[in-house]
């Protein structure tokens, strides 16, 4: 006979992954790793590290700890710690990140804001954060 436990269940980090083949239309959020092979159309919410394989693609904003990207994204991406885009990433949109790092023959167009904005901007409208470091900048 099971018992059934009162104790929380407290886990380390889990890791997901979206296969090649695999499509997904919605909003992700997780509290652990994530790896996109597939095709996700939404928004991505992930406290851990985010890697977007060579066959990956992703379509909507991302908010992640750390990440690798090897395939296609197009939207906003907040990073807190490391982006790496590595020589097969195409990357369409904004990047706001503590550190970048990207290999030759990577693909990126849009804007990068790099240092401590990041940490603001995960705490504040993204907008209002903006203005902020302008008047400090000017």
């Amino acid at each position: 006979m099971m018992r059934k436990s009162k104790e929380p269940v407290t886990g380390g980090s889990s890791s997901n992954r979206i296969l090649q083949g695999t499509s997904i239309e919605g909003e992700v959020v997780s509290d652990g790793d994530f790896r996109v092979d597939g095709s996700i159309k939404g928004n991505i919410v992930i406290a851990g590290k985010l890697v977007v394989g060579e066959k990956g693609h992703v379509n909507g904003d991302i908010k992640c700890g750390s990440a690798t990207i090897s395939g296609k994204l197009e939207g906003k991406l907040v990073v807190e710690e490391l982006l790496s885009l590595e020589d097969s990433a195409v990357v369409e949109g904004d990047i706001f990140t503590m550190k970048l790092s990207i290999q030759p023959g990577a693909e990126f167009s849009g804007s990068c804001k790099m240092g401590a904005v990041v940490r603001e901007i995960s705490k504040n409208d993204p907008k209002k954060t903006e203005g902020k470091r302008a008047e400090k900048i000017s």
